[in-house]
């Protein structure tokens, strides 16, 4: 039924200048749309909407996620703005902070400024 519809992603914020110059300035989201109650932006074609909240529950697992071509420039290119990445006990993350899945994925995460728990995937298919 929606096999072929666009997906729209959504994000919480409680602080929504602040979310809007992290996923423009930082992240690098075009935005397409700027309201008092959200922000829209781009990524490759899927609307995110961050919309204003009055507290955000952060969670401890992964909310939103992008798929990258080279993992170790992307956390390079996200550290060089600021961004820490995170570090989970338990899971053997290298000097950047990637992961290997057991099926050959890399991982790593890092967090928006209201907590959310965001990831970059490198996907074992694409590094051959």
């Amino acid at each position: 039924m929606l096999s072929d519809c666009d997906l729209v992603a959504f994000l919480p914020s409680a602080d929504l200048d602040r979310a809007r110059r992290f996923y423009f300035e930082v992240v690098g989201l075009p935005i397409v749309e700027d309201s008092p109650v959200a922000c829209v932006f781009d990524s490759n074609g899927t609307l995110l909407r961050v919309t204003a909240v009055e507290e955000v529950r952060a969670v401890p697992y992964t909310v939103l996620g992008w798929q990258v071509t080279d993992l170790g420039e992307s956390v390079r290119g996200l550290a060089a703005r600021g961004v820490l990445l995170e570090r989970f006990e338990g899971i053997d993350q290298d000097e950047l902070g990637r992961w290997t899945t057991p099926g050959g994925d890399l991982v790593a995460w890092f967090k928006d400024l209201d907590g959310n728990v965001l990831s970059l995937t490198q996907f074992e298919r694409a590094r051959h």
